[in-house]
């Protein structure tokens, strides 16, 4: 029996969500995440607002140099969990294997299902037919062998798009693909392999193994051999017992007050801990993470960003 990995993500979900609740959105640039003339990142938007070059985790400054006429909104989050909660409900009455990776996308095992619902392709399409009749909003489906395939898939025709790639197909599907678009290739990892020539995944595949562990380390290299020829994990566990808990803010203007800090702290570990209690779950590491100063580490990072340093420790009894 072949194996069959869907996965389905919502397109543009929060953006999605409010053109759909608000009919005078619709059409127009739109951008959810922080308020404009303070700090913070564009949390996700519109397609018409990708048009103008604004994208997830923007500096929302650098989203209304590019758009100020966009229309732009502070998170709603009870509304985005409750159709999220809705879509995923869809998703269980498909699959008994529904792994959910984030608010607006899951994993889903859908091998051996062909006697219930038919083909995988057909199986994708009613996904999004029921997705769509439970919440009003388009997804983007990709299935494949694996879940690195089946997640590039449903990239691949974004927005309200579905690709499936059948196991002889993956090599004619990754080749022409840009190495960017893999999995943990960022700024840093593509400047590297641009200055090796390489582009494609064709030309990453052609490197030996030992040459890309030479210049990524042992561990990377070796994830990018795997991916340029199409291997990825298959395995699909279900919803399992939470493994973090968190909460952070963002300041309107640099704050050097150390009573001021030391007040946020305490209100932000109150609050974490409040989950905890209410989850029924323990800690065992405690992370801070402190954005420092735009003008240290200018070189290092792109204009306007601020670096952000993360210390982590355990939680002693």
């Amino acid at each position: 029996m072949d194996k069959w990995i869907m996965h389905l993500d919502m397109d543009a979900f929060f953006a999605a969500v409010e053109q759909r609740d608000h009919p005078e959105y619709r059409g127009r640039p739109l951008v959810v995440g922080a308020r404009p003339g303070g700090r913070g990142v564009v949390s996700t938007c519109s397609y018409e607002a990708r048009r103008y070059g604004i994208r997830s985790a923007m500096p929302i400054s650098e989203a209304c140099r590019r758009c100020p006429d966009a229309i732009y909104l502070r998170p709603d989050m009870a509304r985005y969990t409750e159709a999220s909660r809705r879509v995923m409900a869809v998703l269980d009455e498909v699959s008994p294997l529904v792994e959910q990776v984030s608010v607006n996308e899951a994993y889903l095992d859908i091998s051996g299902l062909e006697r219930l619902f038919g083909s995988p392709a057909r199986i994708g399409r009613l996904t999004k037919r029921k997705v769509f009749e439970a919440v009003g909003l388009t997804c983007s489906v990709g299935i494949g062998p694996n879940r690195l395939i089946a997640k590039l898939a449903s990239d691949y025709r974004k927005p309200d798009g579905i690709t499936l790639v059948a196991p002889d197909a993956v090599q004619a599907f990754l080749d022409p693909m840009p190495v960017a678009n893999l999995r943990g290739v960022g700024p840093v990892t593509l400047g590297l392999l641009q200055r090796l020539g390489i582009r494609t995944v064709a030309q990453l595949r052609a490197l030996p193994l030992e040459l890309l562990q030479a210049h990524l380390g042992e561990r990377g290299g070796s994830h990018l051999h795997a991916q340029a020829r199409g291997r990825g994990s298959d395995r699909i566990e279900a919803a399992g017992q939470r493994q973090s808990v968190s909460k952070e803010t963002t300041f309107g203007q640099d704050v050097s007050d150390i009573h001021v800090l030391k007040n946020c702290l305490r209100q932000l570990a109150s609050d974490v801990g409040h989950t905890l209690r209410r989850e029924g779950l323990r800690g065992r590491v405690a992370t801070f993470k402190v954005r420092l100063p735009v003008r240290r580490c200018r070189s290092q990072r792109p204009a306007g960003v601020a670096p952000t340093r993360s210390i982590s420790g355990p939680i002693w009894p």
